[in-house]
């Protein structure tokens, strides 16, 4: 057993140190965000951001669950994730994976058909009349998720890692009889959970901001996903304050800074505690785009 030097301990402190200091310093921020959330307006506008509350109040968060359409927009935003995610996934699998066999047929101009639509696109209005006109999912649910179900970048970077798999597992399962089905579902994707993860993570997160898509298509308010009812409700406190303004009502002000901080915590909140049991995947897939491109 090798024997650690002392100059070895030093190094590993000081690693550990400089470490320690810089998560430190990437999580201030974030309890800056929760802990402004939960101080008046008035202390923010007079002390500015702390990372502890000054004269704590709830009133940021009582005007965003006022009632529960925040609760629905929730329930929206994650059966939009969950099932968009879902689908995402096994529709990019599908494509990536047989185009990273070489013997695919025609493989370089399907490559090529996916990859110019990363380059040119139709433009917003032939987006809007192809999804509201002839699609007909105009105020649907489904228009959040359909549209968005094949990403180029993430359908590449899971084919780049499928390139990356032996071709030798494959080729002995198919001496074995077994059929190119079975072998991507029972050997390639099982050694693929930290590209899968990776481009899950993407898929989810892409899926969890939806708004604009929401602005265009969706006018029934119980189809609003969460990411833009905040934005209504931040836009309609901050009209709120500049008719009182005008119209000059004595102390009547809607807490619009901590409301937007409070905004923050309640959209982001599920992906930051869903991170941690995806981080071991996150980690090993960092690199997947970088394997034989």
């Amino acid at each position: 057993m090798i024997k650690e030097s002392s100059s070895d301990r030093l190094l590993k402190v000081i690693i550990y140190i400089v470490l320690s200091l810089f998560a430190i310093y990437c999580v201030i921020p974030f309890v800056t965000v929760i802990s402004s959330s939960l101080s008046s307006e008035s202390s923010i506008l007079r002390d500015g951001y702390s990372i502890v509350p000054r004269e704590f109040t709830l009133a940021a968060y009582n005007l965003i669950f006022k009632d529960d359409t925040i609760y629905r927009a929730y329930g929206v935003t994650i059966f939009v994730t969950v099932v968009g995610t879902a689908i995402a996934m096994l529709v990019t699998c599908a494509l990536a994976y047989p185009l990273s066999i070489r013997a695919l047929k025609y493989k370089n101009g399907i490559n090529f058909y996916v990859y110019f639509t990363m380059l040119f696109h139709g433009g917003l209005v032939a987006n809007y009349l192809l999804i509201s006109k002839y699609l007909g999912m105009r105020d649907s649910i489904w228009v959040l998720i359909i549209p968005a179900l094949v990403s180029p970048w993430n359908m590449f970077l899971m084919r780049n890692f499928f390139k990356s798999v032996d071709e030798s597992l494959a080729e002995s399962a198919k001496i074995d009889g077994a059929n190119d089905i079975y072998i991507f579902y029972k050997i390639v994707l099982p050694i693929s959970l930290p590209a899968l993860a990776t481009v899950g993570l993407f898929y989810a997160m892409a899926f969890w901001n939806k708004w604009f898509e929401a602005m265009l298509y969706i006018s029934d308010e119980n189809k609003f996903p969460l990411q833009y009812l905040v934005m209504r409700i931040m836009n309609n406190a901050d009209f709120a304050n500049q008719l009182s303004a005008k119209i000059s009502l004595p102390n009547y002000v809607v807490p619009t800074l901590s409301t937007r901080l409070a905004t923050t915590v309640v959209t982001i909140g599920p992906i930051i505690f869903l991170y941690p049991f995806l981080q071991k995947y996150f980690v090993k897939g960092l690199m997947v785009g970088a394997v034989k491109g």
